[in-house]
């Protein structure tokens, strides 16, 4: 079994319980999904960046990332409808949980001057949002392959109704947030 799917059940759950003064175990919130997702303007100039982009991701990830296209043509931005611009990945049950684990204990320890990660980009559902700016933090990724550096967002799902809860949820699961 998954570490922190294991310390969820045992420790975060009865805690959230007991805060929120939850009667039944299904109100409690939980992680619903997490969704690795890399943009690339750049590709429209140079479409050899989308398959670095989409190995990397594959690797971060554990499985295969989906490739994003444009819905629409902008001519300023020499962008053409259904050229890729991105990819993304969504991790649900075990995955997510080791990826979860990965990201708190190994690569976030590894962002350098890191004092914890900002607990205002929540959406008002409960729902976080994460931006990288480089993916060098993950130790899956050579450093000697990667030819340019590129950024990430990860979004946590939850089932929190609020912020608060959300919260209370991602600090119990070992999420580094700093200090106000």
């Amino acid at each position: 079994m998954v570490r922190l799917k294991e310390k969820y059940t045992k420790t975060v759950l009865p805690a959230l319980m007991q805060e929120f003064g939850y009667k039944n175990i299904m109100a409690a919130p939980k992680i619903a999904k997490i969704t690795l997702n890399i943009g690339l303007g750049e590709a429209t100039g140079n479409p050899k960046l989308m398959d670095g982009a989409v190995n990397e991701l594959g690797q971060i990830a554990g499985q295969r990332p989906v490739i994003c296209k444009a819905t629409k043509s902008i001519a300023q931005f020499k962008l053409r409808e259904n050229m890729p611009i991105g990819c993304m990945v969504t991790l649900r049950g075990d995955r997510m949980y080791e990826f979860l684990d990965r990201l708190v204990s190994v690569s976030l320890a590894r962002v350098r001057d890191f004092r914890g990660i900002s607990a205002k980009a929540f959406d008002g559902r409960g729902n976080y949002t994460l931006g990288l700016k480089d993916q060098l933090i993950f130790p899956e990724i050579d450093y000697n392959k990667v030819e340019k550096t590129k950024g990430m967002n990860i979004c946590f799902t939850t089932t929190a109704k609020t912020d608060a809860e959300g919260l209370a949820l991602l600090k119990q699961m070992g999420m580094p947030f700093a200090a106000k």
